[in-house]
């Protein structure tokens, strides 16, 4: 049921697949961003309540949502790489691990510069906010933990045990502004009813989610096509790629 799937388990396979791809997701988020981006801060109405301070919503929402989306991703790479032993799974969550730290830095950064007009403070320590920093230091501790073994397997799986037993901190952040009483506000945009914010600023913020799902994407092609090199580096078909360049 799945011949299809075998010739793409050779890791120069997946090299040469990743290195196609790689530009179509980089001009992709490149457009979506763009757009995105100058609509939301440019040309999208301002909040009635909020006034142009909320436009940081359209860098802020969509990294708060892939750095949970990234983490969630690294779990179920490193359970596939536990359960059926694919070495290449691990090399994926590694790849992961620096652009999920990245979009929990920024989500953390312009949450803080959206709550200073709003709350009168750049940090409190709300249920979110607090879970938020907990997933940030999570990916600095993978990260940690897969340079602290000089056997890059080992390291890998450590790290990877680490990811899937505390992915619980997901349900945490999702929920948090449900099961807590707390400053952050609910949904705005995943309410099945309707969402709360007009069509104007929900068009760009939509694309800005896209983009920055694209981006997260094209980064990891590029990553994880390093880190394929640095696992191959004394097959064959590497050192015959080295002499081409």
């Amino acid at each position: 049921m799945w011949k299809w799937l075998h010739p793409y388990a050779k890791a120069e396979t997946q090299y040469h697949l990743c290195g196609k791809l790689s530009p179509i997701f980089a001009v992709l988020s490149f457009l979506l961003l763009t757009v995105g981006l100058l609509w939301g801060l440019a040309y999208a109405p301002a909040d009635y309540q909020q006034g142009n301070s909320f436009r940081i919503m359209y860098v802020h929402v969509p990294t708060a949502i892939w750095s949970m989306g990234v983490y969630g991703s690294m779990a179920v790479a490193a359970a596939v790489a536990l359960v059926w032993q694919i070495k290449q799974a691990h090399l994926a969550m590694i790849a992961m691990a620096p652009i999920g730290a990245l979009f929990t830095f920024l989500a953390l950064v312009t949450g803080a510069i959206w709550g200073k007009p709003m709350w009168g403070t750049w940090w409190v320590w709300d249920a979110r906010l607090t879970a938020e920093l907990i997933l940030f230091f999570l990916y600095l501790g993978i990260l940690a933990l897969y340079s602290a073994f000089s056997d890059r397997a080992i390291g890998a799986k450590a790290s990877g045990i680490l990811c899937i037993t505390t992915v619980v901190i997901l349900p945490i952040i999702h929920f948090s502004v449900e099961w807590w009483n707390t400053l952050h506000q609910g949904a705005s945009i995943t309410k099945f009813e309707k969402p709360s914010i007009a069509t104007p600023m929900l068009i760009p913020l939509i694309l800005c989610i896209f983009g920055f799902l694209a981006l997260y994407i094209w980064l990891t092609l590029v990553r994880y096509r390093v880190e394929l090199l640095k696992e191959e580096a004394k097959r064959p078909w590497v050192k015959a790629l080295a002499e081409k360049i």
